[in-house]
């Protein structure tokens, strides 16, 4: 099979769920054909922490949201390295790469990893991604939606059913990593994030203080960075205010993520809303723990509420708390629930799945 060179537009600035995502596919997209270049637009973090160090990488760096000078730099090295496509994987990113795909006569896809309209908690600033997007997405020849609801957000938005194509999130297989649970026993409650208001931690820390207020032996272990001091600051002070200085390790970044899981006997993730499909879930899966979280959006796509964890409403510490408490009782079978998921996530979810996928889009994109 010819390679075909495919330039990955981000941001970098964090290295998290859909960067994990891109990182994973310049490793296996070589397998079906593609060699992956990465231009970063924030250059830091994700340079610094990706696997696939072979593929090249390349720091444009925008000095403004608006800036977009550095597309006519990225136009002439498409044109020079004979790069045949331009993949983009955010609103910014998608507005330089339009003049990108424009300038040096290659066609764009567009990867929607959560919906523009409800990423954030400020209202202004989903209203300036949406119309950014919006503007920037009239010329890409697909839309990669990572889940279902994702796809069906897209139609709603306007944007035609043949131009969008679902490929599901996925993570590499693993055997399992879990601590097996004795009910009775102290519970290890895992979570891990790029920790910032919509991921919820607030009312997982509710639900862990309702918890030991009613005498279920918890704990919770955090793994992940936050996104600024100020918000790591005010997370800390209702830490104190409910008295869970004994009960909260905050592990932080940490590279690899998979040792941790070990550490688990549930995993949590207490997202308030954002989340097409999350990483952090299938790799939590990929260690045949039992997942506690919440229906919002591609999450109940995952987890089989019943199955292969719980789901609860978003932002209830009662109802988290109450799902949570279940297993600690043993009024569902944890092990059962992991091994489900596990099962899942290898059929399913798996980064090759996830790569043929995306393969597939290029071919249909190049070949049309």
């Amino acid at each position: 099979m010819a390679t075909a060179r495919v330039l990955h537009l981000i941001n970098g600035e964090f290295y998290a769920g859909a960067e994990r995502v891109q990182d994973l596919l310049a490793l296996k997209l070589g397998d079906y054909g593609f060699d992956v270049e990465f231009a970063c637009l924030k250059p830091g973090v994700f340079d610094a922490r990706r696997q696939a160090r072979e593929a090249r990488l390349h720091n444009v760096p925008m000095r403004s949201r608006g800036d977009l000078g550095p597309g006519y730099r990225l136009a002439r090295m498409v044109r020079e390295n004979r790069i045949g496509l331009v993949h983009t994987h955010t609103p910014r990113s998608a507005l330089l790469g339009t003049l990108v795909s424009r300038l040096a006569r290659v066609p764009m896809v567009h990867h929607v990893h959560s919906p523009a309209t409800d990423d954030t908690e400020s209202p202004l600033r989903n209203a300036r991604n949406a119309l950014v997007e919006r503007v920037s997405l009239r010329g890409a020849r697909r839309l990669i939606a990572v889940s279902s609801s994702l796809e069906r957000h897209l139609c709603d938005r306007g944007y035609a059913p043949e131009r969008i194509r679902e490929v599901p999130n996925g993570v590499p297989m693993s055997e399992r990593r879990r601590l097996d649970y004795r009910p009775g026993e102290e519970l290890v409650v895992g979570t891990v994030a790029l920790y910032r208001p919509r991921k919820g931690i607030e009312v997982l820390l509710e639900a862990v203080a309702r918890l030991r207020a009613a005498g279920v032996p918890v704990r919770l272990h955090a793994v992940g960075p936050f996104e600024t001091p100020a918000y790591e600051q005010s997370v800390k002070d209702l830490v104190q205010r409910l008295g869970l200085q004994d009960a909260v390790h905050w592990a932080g970044f940490l590279s690899d993520v998979g040792a941790e899981f070990r550490r688990m006997h549930v995993f949590a993730l207490p997202s308030l809303f954002g989340e097409g499909m999350p990483m952090v879930v299938l790799e939590a899966m990929a260690a045949g723990l039992p997942v506690v979280s919440t229906r919002v959006e591609g999450i109940p796509q995952v987890v089989r509420d019943g199955q292969d964890g719980l789901l609860v409403a978003p932002g209830v510490a009662e109802d988290l708390a109450s799902a949570l408490a279940q297993i600690a009782t043993g009024d569902v079978d944890a092990r059962a629930m992991g091994d489900s998921g596990w099962c899942r996530q290898r059929r399913h979810f798996s980064d090759v799945a996830m790569a043929a996928g995306i393969a597939s889009v290029y071919r249909e994109v190049l070949n049309a």
